[in-house]
């Protein structure tokens, strides 16, 4: 992805924290020389090497997976808060524009099987029930409920790059940035919000 390097993101740990927070991706791969694109979560974890990876699966049925035994690459997309930034806020006249986080991965895919399979998928299900009040567990599933893995096809990403845009007004004056947060902190939006929170976090 094209990336402005005074956009550019370079702290490794904050990009990491990034991925393990917004985890729903867009996996995308060359699926029948068309490119194809499923919405899914993929977690950030590592491998028996200790090497960071991204962690998912789809459905049988789904034919994405068709190439995946053929170890191709692939690139996983990921996006944060964003908003639309008004001409009106800044000090001097200038154009609108849009800030964003973005996070491209890039990868080579595995198929995973058998308890590998499992060991994903009790990560993923504890991590996304941490907040329930009766959180489900792969542990306690029935046999007739466990059964449906033999539905899907489990993956690991090996990372080979990581390309992280966090667009957020690095290139304006200190009037015209604190005057872009105030006026995303007080947007309906609850993703303005949000990203005036990522850019008070950044520079305050």
């Amino acid at each position: 992805m094209h990336i402005p390097n005074s956009f550019r993101n370079q702290n490794v740990k904050e990009v990491k924290n990034f991925l393990t927070e917004n985890s729903f991706g867009i996996l995308i791969n060359q699926t029948n020389g068309k490119l194809t694109g499923t919405h899914i979560p993929l977690l950030l974890d590592r491998d028996e090497n200790g090497e960071d990876v991204l962690v998912g699966h789809i459905s049988k049925s789904n034919p994405q997976g068709i190439n995946f035994n053929n170890h191709e690459e692939v690139l996983a997309i990921f996006n944060g808060p964003h908003a639309y930034i008004s001409s009106s806020w800044y000090e001097k006249e200038n154009v609108p524009t849009w800030n964003y986080i973005a996070v491209h991965v890039y990868g080579v895919i595995q198929v995973i099987e058998g308890e590998d399979l499992l060991i994903s998928l009790k990560t993923m299900v504890d991590k996304y029930e941490q907040g329930s009040k009766k959180p489900a567990s792969i542990e306690t599933m029935s046999d007739k409920t466990l059964a449906l893995v033999h539905g899907i096809i489990g993956f690991r990403i090996k990372i080979h790059e990581i390309q992280a845009a966090y667009k957020l007004s690095q290139n304006r004056n200190d009037t015209d940035y604190h005057q872009i947060v105030d006026n995303l902190q007080q947007s309906e939006d609850p993703t303005a919000r949000a990203l005036a929170s990522q850019m008070r976090r950044d520079t305050y």
